[in-house]
């Protein structure tokens, strides 16, 4: 039996090899997009799931109330972590932690050419709470001593040329004018693709304390990560936390809260002070386009197996007068779908190993087709749902016609079964419709994003961190810059100019009200070389020495205080203090546009002012870059100049977004293009059925156009139909899509009027060339052959 249903499978596919081609382009395409997508949303969800506590392994987190709402920030004391551990018996181990985005790169030296590296300071038990496997070194000890340095095996490599040889070593590490000898106490295996922090080494938390003090703090600048004991709720720990600061510090406050710590990566958006998604919104989306893309291909699997289902009803007749029963015809019917699923699933892999490098590049991913447990489940699950899905209505729909009236060639097409073929076509360019409204609107906003004024000049400006003499000299170091022929401006800031969202803030006290402000220590010029513009009042200046006191504040922290005009001169009470306001600036964006502008003010700081920001003249960047590299490398001796464009920062916010911008280009391509071989398909079997009325008509009179018009007008219908249905849930996606930006574009009628054209259009080109074909055949030649 099963020999004589491949024999017959093997026929079918001779004799309708147009519907066959068709199938196995439309359902190995989309294969080919689900198991794509499918490796993306599995390595996306395993992200900092390798963790050997990963089930009990937790960040502490903090709720504070600000102007009625919650802010919710990761940034905790730099002792709560000695203080859990301490006094909560369920938490088995705790560290404190630097902030991943707190240092630029660092310069190691060991006496050969210095590299630079990612580091951070992390507390005693880091390497036994979390799980980065150490090649060399035990856990317990690696960061016990405060003049260690643990090392990944890639940087062992470099520097000491194996993991072996670094143990022991000692090297020189230089973080803007600081710099301390340390020994290699460790080496950790290079960190996995999967993890969400990268970095090259870990430095002891006690070294830092040397820098910063080790006096007792509340200021919530650091991370705080710990592992619970085998069996404790952490609902129930999180209420006993809630107040834990309030306690030891009355007058805070901050509610502290654990989550677990691999959700940060894909659960990282809190709106006051409730989880509100992140990465985990694109995981959806995704998997959801991979689930249409999916069922587009079996739609056309469906519709054309029932449109030529005239072409087998007498062997349906014949099986079913000789004997044979419903079930045995469901079983061959979903047979053939099955084996039409394997095989495009082997044209589906073919071109997933082709495609994977450009996909990779696409997303910034590694993603490899390694056929492992999970993925040959997963891929035999998607075979077996496509399989099922696209063979399921044929079989029953084939086994389901009358013997005696299939053998007197009498085939009753009945509503019900017009109304689902129809339906089908409408779902599958009802969805198309909705990726061109996407790619339309998605593509607007990414350009209203890099083109929007930001409140600042971002272009041509350029920052990296002064080392070596240059931090022994800063200001002469400053004019030598300055003196570089394309050099416009020069200043310099201690940290990062760019903050991300939700980050530690501190929150002032203001008239019986607490205000998150962000805020920013600059040098002289620093506002200028930005390109911020002054609504009142001046930057700071050399010429006043009073200016190192005052602070200059944003239009928006004006509005939340309430100042009245005129602002600049005005002396507050600003966080316990008498302040002298020196200006105000206009609003600008450092952050995203899907944060708003928050209260901001600028302070004079030139004690860590190690970041320096340069504006080239337009029309100059390569040339005065290179004299830059020169300078610095004639400067600075055995350092890297090493420098960042402050518009890559900028954009750098908005990766996801332009990712998925690209991606839904070329998905909304793929379903436009598999509903198009779906509705090429059913044009062919409607002219081919329809031949003899076509010649018949020809026979009569009717010209060519006619009968184009005649073979087209119920596809045509159909498209339109799809259009008044999906263009309403295209506007309602698009519309909650654009509300996760605080800044965006309006949705504008002419992008469904296009997306709607565009899909009549590619609709008509499609059915008009098969009815054309049609329609220009001798009318005798289709008479002959009916």
């Amino acid at each position: 039996m099963l020999l004589h249903n491949l024999l017959l499978i093997y026929r079918n596919i001779k004799r309708f090899k147009h519907s066959f081609f068709i199938n196995l382009i439309g359902l190995s395409t989309g294969l080919a997009c689900t198991l794509l997508i499918y490796l993306w949303v599995n390595d996306e969800r395993s992200v900092d799931h390798f963790h050997q506590n990963d089930q009990r392994l937790f960040q502490v987190m903090g709720n504070l109330e600000n102007e009625g709402k919650v802010l919710t920030q990761s940034g905790t004391p730099k002792h709560l972590a000695e203080l859990l551990s301490a006094e909560m018996p369920e938490v088995e181990k705790a560290v404190t932690v630097t902030p991943p985005a707190w240092f630029p790169k660092f310069t190691l030296n060991a006496q050969h050419e210095p590299l630079k590296g990612v580091g951070k300071f992390a507390s005693v038990d880091f390497f036994q709470v979390f799980s980065y496997e150490l090649l060399q070194g035990s856990p317990n000890q690696v960061l016990a001593d405060k003049s260690a340095i643990v090392i990944s095996e890639k940087l062992a490599k470099s520097l000491f040329k194996s993991k072996e040889n670094a143990l022991g070593k000692s090297l020189e590490w230089d973080l803007a004018g600081l710099k301390k000898q340390c020994t290699v106490s460790g080496v950790f295996k290079n960190l996995p693709a999967n993890a969400s922090e990268q970095f090259d080494f870990v430095l002891p938390f006690e070294s830092f304390l040397d820098i910063i003090g080790r006096g007792v703090n509340w200021d919530n600048v650091f991370n705080t990560y710990l592992v619970l004991k085998k069996g404790v709720d952490h609902e129930r720990f999180n209420a006993k936390i809630a107040d834990f600061i309030q306690r030891k510090n009355p007058g805070a406050k901050v509610e502290l809260f654990i989550k677990p710590y691999a959700d940060n990566y894909l659960y990282g958006k809190y709106e006051n002070g409730i989880q509100a998604g992140g990465r985990i919104e694109y995981v959806r989306l995704f998997s959801l386009i991979a689930l249409f893309i999916l069922l587009i291909a079996c739609v056309n699997f469906m519709n054309l197996a029932t449109a030529k289902a005239a072409n087998r009803i007498k062997e349906v007749g014949i099986k079913k007068a000789i004997g044979a029963r419903r079930s045995t015809l469901i079983w061959q019917h979903l047979g053939e779908s099955t084996a039409m699923t394997l095989l495009s699933f082997l044209v589906a892999a073919l071109l997933v190993v082709l495609l994977l490098p450009a996909f990779n590049e696409l997303t910034g991913k590694q993603l490899a087709l390694n056929w492992n447990a999970n993925l040959i489940l997963g891929a035999l699950a998607i075979a077996a749902a496509t399989s099922l899905v696209a063979g399921s209505y044929p079989a029953f729909y084939l086994s389901s016609f009358k013997p005696v009236a299939v053998l007197k060639g009498k085939l009753s097409t009945s509503g019900g079964e017009l109304l689902a073929r129809k339906g089908l076509v409408v779902f599958q360019f009802g969805i198309s419709i909705v990726f061109i409204v996407a790619v339309l609107v998605i593509y607007q906003q990414i350009e209203f994003v890099q083109n929007k004024n930001l409140g600042y000049n971002k272009d041509n400006l350029l920052y990296f961190e002064m080392e070596g003499k240059a931090t022994a000299n800063p200001e002469g170091f400053l004019e030598a810059v300055r003196k570089i022929p394309g050099v416009e401006s020069v200043s310099n800031m201690p940290g990062n100019i760019v903050w991300g969202p939700g980050g530690n803030v501190p929150n002032v006290d203001w008239k019986g009200k607490k205000i998150a402000f962000q805020n920013a220590g600059v040098s002289y010029g620093m506002i200028e070389t930005l390109g911020c513009e002054m609504r009142s009042g001046r930057p700071f200046s050399k010429d006043f020495s009073a200016d190192t006191s005052k602070l200059i504040f944003n239009e928006e922290a004006v509005a939340v205080m309430g100042l009245s005009e005129p602002v600049a001169g005005q002396v507050i009470d600003f966080g316990g203090r008498k302040v002298e306001i020196l200006g105000v600036v206009k609003n600008f964006h450092l952050q995203s546009l899907h944060e708003p502008v928050k209260p901001f003010f600028f302070r004079f700081d030139r004690q860590y002012a190690a970041t320096v920001m340069v504006r080239i003249a337009a029309g100059t960047e390569k040339k005065t870059l290179a004299a830059l590299a020169q300078f610095y490398k004639d400067y600075n001796p055995g350092f890297v100049f090493d420098y960042t464009f402050l518009d890559q920062t900028y954009q750098a916010q908005y990766v996801a977004e332009k990712r998925v911008a690209v991606l839904s280009r070329y998905f909304g391509a793929l379903a436009v293009l598999i509903s198009c071989l779906g509705l090429f398909g059913l044009a062919a079997f409607t002219a081919e059925r329809r031949g003899k009325e076509i010649g018949v008509r020809k026979v009569l009179g009717a010209s060519v156009l006619s009968v184009v018009r005649l073979l087209s007008m119920d596809f045509v219908r159909l498209v339109l139909l799809a259009i008044v249905l999906a263009l309403p849930i295209a506007w309602y996606l698009m519309r909650e899509w654009l509300a996760s930006f605080t800044y965006h574009i309006e949705l504008q009628p002419w992008v469904f009027v296009l997306a709607g054209v565009a899909a009549l259009g590619i609709a008509i080109l499609t059915v008009g060339y098969q009815a054309f074909k049609a329609a220009i055949v001798n009318p005798v030649e289709s008479l002959k052959t009916e």
